[in-house]
């Protein structure tokens, strides 16, 4: 009787709301969003172009970037493109089933590029740590399967979301104030016990962000260790340089999704709704517009692509 209840009041569609309040301005709105997204696209697609087919960056450390590079305008096409569609012709109806689709790839390229991170930072220590030992580590074949390990764990992690919202009868209408569809946006519309939902997403939260950012914090510390022990100070110099990148990308991802879960979960009373959909947007669009530019900056040979991209067909210098 229960199941048949749930499905007698599964919603056929949602509609998208938008930016609640802000309705009017949705236009302007969207211009710095899809401004950001063509920078997210043509710079990431630049980076895995050129790391694919520049011989000198065929290193680990360039394929995670790479990797990186695809997790970000995977996460990002993921609901751009459906929210300039609401922004610019006010096409908020989305079907039940593509709505879960999306909350799905978003929650699966989050885990991801929080992963990715990770690995990235356990590639930062075996270089500076073990060195001579760098490429016969972290071979081709050793990439590919961690990658994959990652992915799968993200896939893994984000399937019971589904059964979650789909086990939920909803009678408190189909409007969903948000851009884009968020596991607990669509909850919340339940007329049933979300208590789980609620559980299990905090709970994901907290494991998946603990042990990533144990493992980046540990990875570091040994690196810290290793680098104070060099004998010269441009061996050092040298050595920390090679990790500012990475840890720009830390403090891109990092900051707004802890800053959008917390402002979430303990200010819905004091942070306008409008500001919540605005962190919540910054929060999977900022990483993958700015991570090229600072990968870009750091190093020679993807400055020489950026600049041709830009239109600035400067050779490599």
């Amino acid at each position: 009787m229960g199941e048949a209840n749930s499905s007698s009041l599964t919603p056929r569609y949602f509609i998208l709301n938008g930016i609640p309040g802000l309705e009017a301005a949705h236009i302007w709105i969207s211009l710095p969003f899809c401004c950001m997204y063509i920078l997210a696209v043509v710079g990431n697609c630049g980076l895995i172009y050129l790391i694919s087919h520049e011989e000198a960056l065929h290193r680990p450390m360039y394929y995670f970037i790479a990797l990186l590079s695809f997790t970000d305008v995977s996460a990002c096409t993921s609901f751009v493109p459906n929210m300039l569609c609401i922004f610019w012709f006010s096409l908020k109806e989305i079907d039940f089933n593509a709505c879960l689709v999306q909350m799905f790839f978003i929650h699966m390229w989050t885990i991801t590029e929080s992963g990715m991170l990770m690995l990235m930072a356990l590639d930062r220590y075996v270089a500076i740590c073990y060195p001579l030992r760098y490429s016969s580590i972290l071979t081709d074949t050793a990439i590919t399967k961690v990658w994959f390990a990652t992915f799968f764990r993200s896939v893994l992690l984000t399937i019971p979301f589904t059964f979650l919202i789909k086990r939920l009868p909803f009678c408190r209408g189909n409007l969903i104030q948000h851009t884009y569809c968020d596991h607990m946006s669509m909850a919340k519309l339940s007329c049933g016990n979300i208590r789980t939902n609620a559980l299990y997403g905090l709970l994901t939260v907290i494991v998946i962000g603990g042990f990533d950012i144990l493992c980046i914090t540990v990875s570091y510390t040994m690196i810290i260790r290793a680098v104070i022990h060099l004998s010269s100070s441009d061996a050092r110099h040298k050595a920390f340089s090679t990790c500012t990148s990475h840890i720009c990308a830390i403090i891109i991802t990092y900051v707004p999704a802890f800053f959008n879960f917390f402002t979430h979960r303990f200010g819905g009373h004091t942070i306008p709704h409008h500001v919540h959909i605005f962190i919540a947007n910054l929060y999977l669009l900022l990483p993958p517009t700015l991570n090229p530019i600072v990968y870009g900056v750091k190093t020679k040979q993807i400055q020489g692509v950026i600049k041709f991209l830009l239109g600035d067909k400067i050779g490599l210098t």
